[in-house]
């Protein structure tokens, strides 16, 4: 059944970014026909013998049948291939699930000549439905003969459900006077309030780096970007994030660990590639036309501002106020309120467009609302909040809720 076509978020970057091939990395697409027909719907991804491989997924208690595989996988620390698709999310289909998956990585296992555990896979879409496997083991000989270096727009096209532009970052780095690149795609739109990652994020890198130090790198980052970001607060049964490390640009290896100071540039540049997907993913979210950063600062600790950040963003008063251009701090004061964190209600500081609106607990003297009118209006929304009692701070991102959330959501499945 064909879907119209999305209209592409006005949030949306100009342009794919280019992105160069990477050692060790070759991919291939192709519409197989899973849930759409005539829609690019599967990714396969070979990767270099001995790539390293780490990864975070859902802490959803309804995760689907590829995350349970991938966990299983994960301790194993080497991949050798990477099965995406798109359409179906294969989640809370039982036993016929593991079936599907089962099926469907041996069959990869088969053509890449590698280990099944070596595969590793996802699936995003409609739940709750039987994944039809043998439409995509019935193509994997003609992916199979089309993987190629680069091809990074079509990746990311592969794996989108009600996305409206494929998300894609790139970054170089040095490790040891080596340069290395770190390029990742994602996807994302609805269903997203990450409790790990984010809906689908694969990293892919030439840098050699063992796994068990890849795991180190990748969690904490995860932390301050993909689980900082939220569209509508529901977590995906899906969520799945990983970073795979090749080692084709075979830079000296020995390091004491992930905060070994030769990965600092590495880390500071895996970082920003993971912060611009996770941006990207709010600027696609489902009906959106405000992109919103929230700064909270003045916590009982980091992960406390972090709760009252995620708090403002999924208040459906605080997003709809947006949606609707309107300056209605009240809200805000609500959503810091009912966090369940530490807050001091008379030293409460609120700025909205970096203009200053309430002081210790009060709207300021002379408070004029007009400048704050005219930064609601722009496309990209900024509020500060300081709760007064620590030192704790955090920055989460969310956008705003119009009515083409519910458009897109009622007709889903049709």
């Amino acid at each position: 059944m064909a879907k119209t076509k999305p209209k592409v978020s006005p949030l949306a970057p100009e342009a794919f970014p280019t992105i160069p091939p990477i050692d060790g990395v070759r991919v291939a697409t192709r519409a197989c026909g899973v849930r759409y027909k005539g829609r690019t719907d599967v990714l396969l991804v070979e990767l270099a013998d001995e790539t390293q491989a780490a990864g975070v997924f859902t802490k959803s208690l309804t995760a689907s049948a590829p995350v349970d595989w991938c966990r299983k996988s994960l301790p194993g620390g080497i991949a050798n291939g990477l099965v995406v698709n798109s359409g179906n999310a294969n989640a809370f289909t039982g036993r016929l699930g593991e079936d599907a998956v089962e099926q469907v990585v041996e069959a990869v296992a088969d053509r890449l000549a590698c280990r099944p555990s070596r595969v590793f896979a996802a699936s995003t879409g409609v739940i709750g439905e039987p994944l039809n496997f043998k439409s995509i083991t019935d193509n994997l000989d003609a992916l199979a003969a089309d993987l190629a270096p680069g091809k990074w727009d079509e990746a990311a096209k592969a794996i989108m459900t009600t996305d409206t532009f494929p998300k894609g970052a790139v970054k170089e780095a040095q490790i040891n006077g080596t340069k290395v690149t770190i390029a990742g795609i994602a996807k994302g739109s609805g269903m997203i309030a990450p409790d790990m990652a984010t809906m689908l994020a694969y990293v892919f890198t030439d840098a050699k780096i063992p796994a068990p130090v890849l795991q180190g790198i990748l969690a904490p980052i995860c932390e301050r970007t993909f689980n900082s970001i939220t569209v509508d607060s529901d977590t995906s049964t899906s969520d799945s994030l990983m970073l795979f490390a090749t080692g084709a640009a075979g830079n000296a290896d020995r390091f004491s660990g992930p905060d070994d100071a030769a990965l600092k540039d590495f880390r500071t540049k895996a970082e920003a590639v993971m912060r611009d997907l996770a941006h990207q993913i709010v600027r696609d979210g489902e009906g959106a036309s405000k992109f919103i950063e929230i700064t909270v600062t003045g916590a009982d600790s980091d992960a406390a501002a972090k709760r009252i950040g995620l708090s403002i963003a999924n208040s459906p008063l605080v997003k709809t106020a947006i949606a609707g251009e309107d300056a209605n701090w009240g809200r805000i004061v609500m959503a810091v309120g009912k966090a369940g964190e530490k807050a001091e209600r008379d030293r409460l500081n609120i700025a909205i467009g970096g203009i200053t609106i309430a002081s210790n607990g009060l709207a300021v003297d002379g408070y004029d609302e007009a400048p704050v009118t005219a930064h609601m209006q722009s496309p990209e929304i900024n509020i500060a909040v300081d709760v007064g009692v620590g030192n704790g701070r955090a920055t989460v991102w969310t956008c705003d809720l119009t009515h083409g959330y519910i458009d897109i959501n009622a007709d889903y499945r049709s």
